[in-house]
């Protein structure tokens, strides 16, 4: 555990710094907010990348859903921790660097207010998600937290259209391409995610999927309708502003 928190700890951190020294080294006429954005974002798609293969990992390796048993379940969550305590300076550095290009200062408490779904995202993490998945769960549902781990598959492509914005490039293919890519991810793997893991537990206990939320534990379906939830808020917002960007490619097009 001791282990894993700290080369989770250095990693991070390590990569972020490494992605800015490489960046600046390439001598692009870029702003320092150019430079931080897009080191924190190749950096989270590099934990997303990380966290998938683990998920796919752990899937493939429990055929009983319930019991058994892959130690990536437990070690990448320790792993995952300094993550987040990263991602949440990092997140901050790039707000003070935007603001200051703009003229304007930021504080802490502006931060927070503006960016209240993230960081509640984070914490509920660090202090819900990490307890239930290191302790009170028990030994069971290693499957499950795989799953889990897999939702990060969207995130590369999420982090790539910030990018592509954070340049200018919302007008190119490439930020079209990557638009319907991320629709497809985040649907596949932070929607029908929850179906496929009812769906999972009723084919072990030989249950339709319209059963297993009567035969599990309340608890597990107010977990779940509390982890889902956001995630059809963010797509929803995904979803209108696939619509804004192509019925102005439209009306352009028809102009």
């Amino acid at each position: 555990m001791l282990l894993t928190l700290a080369w989770g700890s250095l990693f991070f951190p390590g990569l972020f710094a490494l992605c800015t020294w490489a960046l600046r080294r390439s001598r692009l006429e870029w702003t320092d907010t150019d430079y931080v954005t897009i080191s924190a974002r190749l950096v989270s798609s590099v934990q997303a990348v990380l966290a998938t293969g683990s998920g796919i990992i752990i899937i493939r390796s429990c055929s009983d859903v319930i019991r058994d048993r892959h130690w990536l379940a437990r070690e990448y969550v320790w792993f995952l921790i300094p993550y987040m305590v990263y991602d949440s300076y990092a997140m901050y550095l790039c707000e003070w660097y935007r603001t200051r290009d703009l003229g304007h200062s930021t504080t802490i408490r502006n931060f927070l207010s503006q960016n209240r779904l993230m960081i509640t995202h984070h914490a509920v993490i660090l202090f819900v998600l990490v307890p239930v998945a290191q302790r009170l769960r028990g030994n069971l549902g290693d499957f499950f937290v795989g799953c889990i781990f897999t939702a990060e598959l969207s995130t590369p492509f999420v982090s790539l259209g910030r990018i592509l914005i954070q340049l200018k490039q919302q007008h190119t293919l490439l930020y079209k391409v990557n638009g319907v890519l991320t629709l497809a991810t985040f649907f596949c793997c932070r929607i029908l995610l929850f179906p496929f893991m009812y769906w999972s537990y009723g084919e072990h206990q030989g249950l339709s999927l319209l059963e297993v939320p009567f035969n599990i534990p309340f608890y597990c379906n107010v977990a779940n309708a509390f982890l889902i939830a956001p995630q059809l808020y963010w797509f929803s917002l995904l979803c209108k502003k696939a619509v804004r960007l192509f019925d102005g490619a439209q009306a352009k097009k028809d102009s």
